[in-house]
């Protein structure tokens, strides 16, 4: 706690000192974010530095693993689907990317139940994540190495938790009306690379490498 205090200090006096009217005008005017970002609560996967943002810019939803509920109203419930709805309808965003990375905890104990057997909570929510680990067991063959089971599983989240998205009407109807842009990303925590999921060659490509008129569903 002593170095998070100290931490604290430091930005009080560098940061917030040099961009102090930019952080008040948020405060005056309110957020304007330009994108939701679900992302996994992973301590190394870090949003704002990864694509350097500013305060302001993205409106941040974690959770283990990334993972997107279906619509379900009658839940009891709605931290993630609270946020989407927030961000969609009342911030009004127009961009919704969902990041997933390498060498995700949640994906792996996808492979070891043991694991999270006796932990009530995780082991539901880990349920997100059983139709990409079919999809990438049915992808591989059985010597398959592990890692790149797991890899693979990981990219497959990301697209199962797009299609979840897309059941919650505020998300369809906006995207349907071209309001809204869902983006599919892959960090690698290894090197700092992203990649973003081209659903015209059902492919992950470089981040860097997105063509400028790109749409929707990258």
């Amino acid at each position: 706690m002593h170095e998070f205090a100290q931490g604290n200090e430091l930005f009080q006096r560098s940061y917030f000192k040099q961009n102090e009217k930019e952080l008040l005008e948020l405060v005056e005017r309110g957020q304007n974010p330009k994108a939701l970002f679900i992302g996994c609560s992973d301590s190394r996967v870090i949003p704002d530095l990864m694509i350097q943002t500013k305060p302001g810019d993205l409106f941040v939803v974690r959770n283990i693993g990334n993972f997107v509920a279906p619509f379900k109203p009658d839940e009891d419930y709605h931290a993630t689907a609270s946020a989407i709805e927030y961000g969609v309808n009342i911030l009004e965003v127009s961009e919704i990317i969902i990041c997933g990375h390498t060498h995700c905890g949640a994906i792996k104990s996808l492979f070891k139940p043991e694991q999270t057997k006796n932990y009530i909570h995780i082991k539901k929510w880990l349920e997100l994540g059983e139709r990409a680990k079919s999809l990438a067991m049915i992808s591989q063959s059985e010597n398959s190495d592990e890692e790149v089971l797991l890899r693979m599983t990981e990219k497959f989240s990301i697209i199962s938790q797009i299609d979840n998205l897309l059941t919650y009407p505020c998300v369809k109807l906006a995207v349907e009306t071209g309001k809204i842009h869902i983006h599919g990303w892959y960090y690698d925590i290894e090197n700092g690379n992203i990649d973003y999921y081209d659903p015209e060659s059902y492919s992950f490509k470089p981040l860097s490498d997105l063509p400028t008129d790109i749409q929707k569903d990258s």
